[in-house]
């Protein structure tokens, strides 16, 4: 009898890190256009450390910017600030941190976690209800894992794990790589601001590497079931 053909995957969407943010009106002008231009399921926003007050009103200003353009927002840490200022989620570094933000932010709001060095911590986070893992960010001292190491951890955990994974990548041919490796995700952020054409440019030519690789990726699939 022949085994049943594995569901092809979705195409992976991209998940959009901003800027350090200071002054959030710039970003809150040009985010409508970005958000029009490509498929972003998600924006991880990025504070300059102030004081509370400030980080409010800085994701306020921001927050139904992302939602009406068909994005979640998450904010980087401040878990704290999740629902007074209107956000969808945090995203957390480490185990810890994930499991004391869990009984804020759960069961209405998103928690996601990187910081997973180990397969071990990966299978912890997933256990504790984590609504994705992140592999590949750099750690504290900016080093982060090889790019093959990267995508063999993205395929190791598509390949048996429910919750979706998300690839950092630093450039469009990583995030090619690692849509092809099995990203539910890819996170962007960096490489696309700094881009001197602009970031919508940047962002179009990200989401259509990830598709192309992602099709790619598919056919070769297909071709090895048949």
């Amino acid at each position: 009898m022949a085994a049943k053909p594995v569901p092809p995957r979705p195409t992976p969407r991209l998940y959009l890190a901003t800027p350090e943010i200071d002054d959030p009106l710039q970003l809150a002008a040009g985010l409508p256009g970005l958000l029009a231009a490509v498929d972003v399921a998600a924006v991880l926003l990025r504070l300059k450390q102030t004081d509370q007050r400030t980080l409010i009103s800085r994701i306020k200003a921001l927050a139904p910017v992302v939602q009406d353009g068909g994005a979640a927002l998450l904010l980087d840490g401040h878990v704290e600030l999740v629902a007074r200022a209107g956000a969808d989620g945090a995203h957390l570094t480490g185990i810890a941190a994930m499991e004391d933000a869990l009984p804020s932010l759960k069961p209405d709001r998103i928690a996601g976690v990187g910081g997973l060095t180990t397969r071990h911590d990966s299978m912890a986070a997933g256990e504790a209800g984590a609504d994705y893992v992140l592999f590949g960010e750099p750690d504290t001292r900016g080093q982060r894992p090889s790019l093959e190491a990267i995508a063999e951890r993205l395929q190791w955990w598509a390949e048996l794990f429910e919750p979706p994974c998300v690839g950092f990548a630093a450039s469009r041919e990583e995030a090619g790589e690692f849509a092809a490796a099995g990203a539910d995700f890819i996170l962007v952020g960096d490489f696309v601001w700094a881009d001197p054409r602009g970031a919508e440019t940047a962002l179009i030519e990200v989401e259509q590497a990830i598709r192309q690789a992602h099709a790619t990726a598919s056919d070769k699939t297909r071709a090895e079931q048949g």
